[in-house]
């Protein structure tokens, strides 16, 4: 099992943001993690990276549960992390190949000296993701998606059981948003590849690969189960409460407001 929450709960400031959070990843799934904005999709990925640990429940990481063994810098390890809160931290002096080199040690910037083995998987991984051109430039003067595609690759060096993708093609026009889930979709689709959670509130961005979608409305599960009985209109209908249409082109879902037509007298 990569992930067991078992009625979690968090509280921040006096407030719940989560409420009885149950979740289970088996090896092999791959996950959406669908809400709006303020739904706690945030607040669980920070309980999944032990930044913050719950008011109330279990959570179990990697075979590692949380209150009974140091975690620290052994579970970031395990978890490739691509977000734009760490897209931040990261050094705009450093280059693209140190920022993907800093992976292999869950740190942000370099503060030990990198193997060769590291730097030769570090360049294999920029060559997968397209990144070798611009391998020895700036990471602050790269585009948006170059910078999604570095932190993937850096993502990818600690060679991950699970990876969480939070929100990675936000900022992107329609042919960079295209060509990264192209990127995800082929990194689902290798057999030694990490359980992946994709995190969004675009349906449009849900690929075949996602088998399974959790529905997150106002912190607390509004569904979980198969991606196509999530994204029904029915289901979305009731989790949007607004009439909505979902059609499946190419197996991806297409969302549209339903139009009603009022009669006359």
């Amino acid at each position: 099992m990569v992930l067991q929450l078992e009625d979690v709960s968090l509280k921040r400031e006096g407030k719940w943001i989560l409420q009885n959070i149950n979740w289970e990843i088996n090896q092999g799934e791959h996950w959406v993690l669908f809400g709006l904005n303020g739904s706690g999709k945030t607040a669980i990925l920070n309980l999944l990276n032990a930044y913050h640990f719950p008011t109330q429940g279990k959570i179990t990481v990697l075979g590692l549960e949380f209150g009974k063994t140091y975690l620290g810098e052994k579970l970031r390890k395990q978890i490739g992390f691509v977000s734009s809160s760490l897209q931040e931290k990261l050094y705009p002096n450093d280059n693209a190949f140190e920022v993907v080199l800093s992976g292999a040690f869950a740190s942000i910037g370099l503060y030990e000296t990198p193997t060769d083995e590291m730097r030769e998987k570090a360049g294999t991984l920029l060559e997968e993701m397209g990144c070798d051109k611009y391998a020895n430039r700036r990471y602050e003067s790269l585009s948006q998606g170059e910078k999604q595609r570095v932190q993937i690759a850096r993502a990818l060096m600690g060679e991950p059981s699970l990876l969480i993708l939070d929100e990675p093609t936000n900022g992107l026009d329609f042919i960079a948003r295209e060509k990264l889930l192209e990127t995800v979709e082929r990194i689902a689709a290798k057999p030694n590849a990490p359980s992946i959670i994709y995190v969004t509130h675009h349906v449009e961005e849900i690929l075949p690969v996602f088998n399974k979608t959790l529905l997150l409305k106002a912190g607390q599960i509004f569904a979980a189960g198969n991606t196509q009985e999530m994204l029904s209109s029915i289901q979305l209908s009731e989790y949007f409460d607004l009439p909505v249409s979902v059609v499946w082109e190419n197996n991806r879902p297409l969302l549209s407001k339903k139009q009603t037509v009022s009669g006359t007298m």
